[in-house]
C-alpha cells in the first residue's frame, strides 16, 4: 500500500491495530537495558507509546501523516514523549549509531527493498544495539491466517539472516513463532517471523 492509501485506511475514528503492543515486542525487550528506541513504520504508534511507557526515549517514523496525528494523540493520551518523524522508510537513513533497539514490525516489502532497508537501519544502530524484526511469516500464507497474500511480501527468519549476514551481526534469536488472533470466526493462528540481532560492541 502506498502513502494516501494509507492515509485513507487511518482515517477512521478508532484505532486499526489496537493501542496494545505487539506481544513479541513486549517479550523481546523485557532484558534489555532501557535506553534510546526506533520503531520503523509506527504508524498509530502503539509500539513506540508503549516503549516511551516503558523508558524508552522513542523515536517513531512513518510516512503516512494521518498514522503519526493518531500516534501523537496516542502518546499524549498515555502521557509521553515521542518523536514522530514523517518519512518513507526506503529513502530515510537513520543517524549513524544512535539507537540502542531498532524495531521493525510487519514492514512487509519485497527481497530486494527488504534487504536494503535492514543493512541501512543497521548504521542506525549503537554498538551493542538490538534490531528486532517482526513479521508475517512465508509459512502463514498457507499456514496460517492474515497478512499479505502476495508471497513477494512474506519472507522467513533465514530471509532476515541472509540479509544480515555480511554485516556481522550477533543472532539472538531466529525463528516463526505462533500467534492467536482473535476473529468473527474464531480464534486463528497466524505465524509470525522473530528475529533479534545485535550489533558487535566493537
Amino acid at each position: 500500500m502506498n502513502r494516501e492509501q494509507w492515509n485513507e485506511r487511518y482515517a477512521a475514528d478508532e484505532l486499526i491495530w489496537t493501542a496494545t503492543p505487539n506481544r513479541f515486542l513486549v517479550e523481546q525487550v523485557a532484558d534489555i537495558p532501557v535506553g534510546a528506541a526506533l520503531d520503523v513504520a509506527c504508524g498509530e504508534g502503539r509500539n513506540a507509546v508503549w516503549l516511551a511507557t516503558q523508558g524508552w526515549k522513542t523515536t517513531g517514523l512513518d510516512f503516512s501523516a494521518v498514522g503519526l496525528k493518531k500516534a501523537n494523540d496516542l502518546a499524549r493520551a498515555n502521557d509521553v514523549d515521542v518523536d514522530f518523524i514523517e518519512a518513507d522508510v526506503l529513502t530515510w537513513k537513520p543517524p549513524p549509531r544512535q539507537f540502542d533497539l531498532i524495531v521493525l514490525a510487519y514492514v512487509q516489502l519485497p527481497a530486494l527493498e527488504r534487504c536494503k532497508i535492514h543493512q541501512q537501519l543497521i548504521e542506525g544502530l549503537a554498538f551493542g544495539g538490538t534490531l528486532l524484526v517482526i513479521a508475517h511469516a512465508t509459512d502463514n500464507l498457507l499456514n496460517g491466517y492474515g497478512g499479505p497474500q502476495d508471497p513477494q511480501y512474506l519472507f522467513s527468519s533465514d530471509d532476515v539472516v541472509d540479509d544480515l549476514a555480511d554485516y556481522g551481526m550477533i543472532i539472538d534469536l531466529a525463528t516463526e513463532m505462533n500467534r492467536p488472533v482473535e476473529t468473527d470466526r474464531g480464534s486463528r493462528i497466524a505465524i509470525d517471523v522473530v528475529v533479534r540481532a545485535r550489533r558487535p560492541l566493537l
